[in-house]
C-alpha cells in the first residue's frame, strides 16, 4: 500500500452555524454533497474536494490542551500576497513563519473555534510576512 494525500479533516463543533460561515468567507470553503447521516454537519468544498468535514454537536467538544494529540491540519495553496490581503480585509489575525531549509511559507490561522491551520505555499512567492493581529 502506498498512501497518496489526506482526503479530509473532521471537526466537532458547537457552532456549526458559525464555523461554516468562517470556512467560506476565510478560506473558500463551501457546503457540498453530505451523504445523509442522522447528526448535523457539513463537509466543506474547495476546488472539488471536501476538505474539512463539521460535525455539529450539542455539548461543547473537549476543551482546548497545549497538550492536544491534534495541533493543526495543514493545505497547500498558491497565491500568498492575495491571500494575505484577503486576511487582513477579514480581519484575521496570522503569524507568518518559514520552514528552514525547504523554504515553504506557512501562514498559521485560527478558526472560529480556535483550530489551528496552517497554510503552505511554495518557496519564492513574493509577500511581506509580517504577522498581523487582526485589528
Amino acid at each position: 500500500m502506498a498512501l497518496k494525500t489526506l482526503d479530509h479533516v473532521n471537526i466537532r463543533t458547537k457552532n456549526l452555524d458559525a464555523m461554516i460561515a468562517w470556512y467560506g468567507r476565510v478560506l473558500d470553503m463551501h457546503p457540498g454533497e453530505r451523504p445523509p447521516f442522522p447528526f448535523p454537519g457539513a463537509w466543506l468544498y474547495a476546488n472539488g474536494a471536501a476538505m474539512v468535514h463539521l460535525v455539529g454537536v450539542t455539548a461543547d467538544p473537549a476543551p482546548y490542551r497545549p497538550d492536544a494529540q491534534l495541533e493543526h491540519f495543514a493545505v497547500r495553496a498558491d497565491g500568498l500576497a492575495d491571500f494575505l490581503a484577503h486576511l487582513r480585509k477579514e480581519k484575521v489575525a496570522y503569524r507568518c513563519g518559514v520552514l528552514p531549509e525547504m523554504g515553504i511559507q506557512q501562514v498559521n490561522i485560527h478558526d472560529h473555534d480556535g483550530n489551528h491551520i496552517h497554510i503552505d505555499f511554495a518557496p519564492g512567492e513574493a509577500a511581506d510576512l509580517t504577522d498581523y493581529d487582526g485589528s
